[in-house]
């Protein structure tokens, strides 16, 4: 009975846990990780201070976890679906529309949660700074990996330089996020598709292989 109670205890946490998580995500996506607090959540969530406390032991271990719930949810919404394209060129066009998909579709509020919180916390030190750094670098990598799987196999010309097509691309992205954030309409997404799409035909072997992307009139 005993084994009984403390599994359910466990269960009830796990639950608390992500639905304290869900709302923090949402709320640091649109006013930051310094938004963040033990009696702002409890409070939305109808939850108890202690009992919030109890799961996360700190702000900044509030903070770390949410860092690591929005990696979760990037990991389930773009880069697994991008793994079940073929690799090449196709894998690396899915990839990123599947960015743009989960900036447009508001996965988060305020658009790309790692596009907000890098802006937080990027002048500053400490254990949050090194875990944003940590997922921003893992985005990065893996773009990059994508483009060199895809150079590797033939589908970009051979001196296709990686880290600048990542740069090129992923700035590409983040500008459709912040514009469209900005000025809450949706073109920004259409002109970095068509964008991408551009920049992909120059270096690709086969530029037939990437979608047309009707302009913007």
């Amino acid at each position: 009975m005993a084994g009984t109670r403390l599994d359910g205890r466990v269960e009830r946490g796990n639950r608390t846990r992500q639905l304290v998580l869900r709302r923090t995500v949402d709320i640091a996506s649109v006013e930051g990780l310094d938004a963040l607090s033990v009696g702002r959540l409890a409070t939305e969530l109808e939850l108890s201070k202690s009992g919030v406390f109890a799961l996360f032991g700190s702000k900044q271990e509030l903070q770390l976890a949410t860092v690591r719930e929005a990696a979760r949810v990037y990991l389930e919404r773009i880069v697994r679906p991008a793994a079940d394209t073929p690799a090449g060129i196709a894998r690396l066009w899915r990839l990123c529309t599947l960015w743009l998909d989960y900036s447009q579709g508001r996965v988060f509020p305020g658009g790309c949660f790692f596009y907000e919180v890098v802006a937080e916390f990027d002048a500053r030190s400490g254990p949050v700074h090194d875990a944003v750094v940590r997922a921003q670098r893992d985005w990065t990598d893996h773009v990059e990996a994508t483009i060199t799987e895809a150079r590797e196999l033939g589908d970009l010309h051979p001196g296709t330089d990686a880290p600048q097509l990542a740069f090129e691309l992923v700035a590409l992205m983040e500008t459709a996020n912040v514009v469209s954030v900005l000025h809450d309409e949706t073109t920004a997404y259409r002109r970095a598709r068509v964008a991408i799409a551009s920049r992909l035909r120059v270096a690709a072997t086969d530029p037939s292989r990437v979608p047309e992307v009707p302009e913007v009139s």
